[in-house]
């Protein structure tokens, strides 16, 4: 923390995506972060992480299916929108081995491929494009599609404003955990995460326990990616905190009336 003076703490951009598959039952994919993490140490997260200034706009060879237009009018900045798409991608495939690409791409690239960008990419987050350009693969941007922001409340040592994105699992890729900035990865249904969770077996951060209680809400992929792209209208949320419980809530939870609007900065759109 900057002197001790929590309002001085950088607020750094990132991205985490909800990797969703029905296996057949709708399942979301966590990875654990390491016990030595500076942030969320030993919790259950989605893959993400900060935006750096590599993840601009890409060549159009090498991405299709959203402009850095497109993607910063969704966003609600000036330009630049795109590097959040790209840094969702680029922390999966860093964190979780899955690479977002076109659907013909992903059936037909090999684990040799995906593992040699993940080395390039873990090595340096710049190598993303050249390994790209490379192996002959192709971002599918239109793949993701952005459902949430958090910014870390005041007090953490490292603070984030966090866009959070909704995709389907690549076909015919499997996930591995990096055991470096993520130690154990798994698939599970939202309601099972939370169950885990209320039994302690499952630590999870506020933000990660409000994004699962709004996937528990559908049944199937398609349901959730469906809702993701019609992008209603973002709903503030508010915390709950009698006793430490610290519950992030949306309009239609019970207690959202009498909660505090101040203490957690988040919009919602599942």
């Amino acid at each position: 923390m900057a002197d001790g003076e929590p309002e001085k703490v950088e607020v750094r951009d990132a991205a985490t995506v909800m990797i969703v598959r029905d296996e057949p039952e709708f399942q979301v994919l966590m990875v654990q972060r390491a016990s030595r993490a500076a942030f969320g140490a030993s919790a259950w997260v989605f893959p993400g992480g900060r935006v750096d200034p590599e993840d601009g706009g890409p060549d159009p060879e090498l991405a299709t299916g959203r402009t850095d237009a497109e993607a910063s009018k969704m966003l609600g900045v000036e330009r630049g929108g795109l590097a959040w798409w790209i840094a969702g991608i680029r922390e999966t495939i860093e964190e979780a081995g899955l690479l977002l690409l076109d659907e013909a791409a992903s059936s037909g690239v090999s684990s040799d491929e995906l593992a040699a960008v993940r080395r390039s990419v873990q090595a340096d987050s710049a190598a993303l494009f050249t390994e790209l350009a490379e192996h002959g693969l192709q971002l599918d941007l239109a793949a993701l599609h952005e459902v949430a922001r958090f910014v870390t409340p005041l007090g953490p040592p490292r603070r984030f404003d966090t866009r959070f994105f909704v995709a389907a699992a690549p076909a015919g890729q499997r996930v591995s955990p990096d055991e470096s900035e993520v130690v154990n990865a798994r698939w599970v249904s939202p309601s099972e995460a939370l169950e885990l969770w209320r039994s302690d077996d499952f630590p999870l951060m506020s933000v990660t326990h409000r994004m699962l209680a709004c996937l528990r809400r559908y049944d199937n992929v398609e349901a959730v990616l469906e809702a993701a792209r019609l992008r209603p209208e973002a709903r503030r949320v508010r915390v709950n905190d009698p006793e430490g419980a610290y519950e992030v809530l949306l309009p239609e939870d019970p207690g959202y009336a009498q909660a505090d609007l101040e203490i957690e900065h988040g919009w919602v759109r599942l």
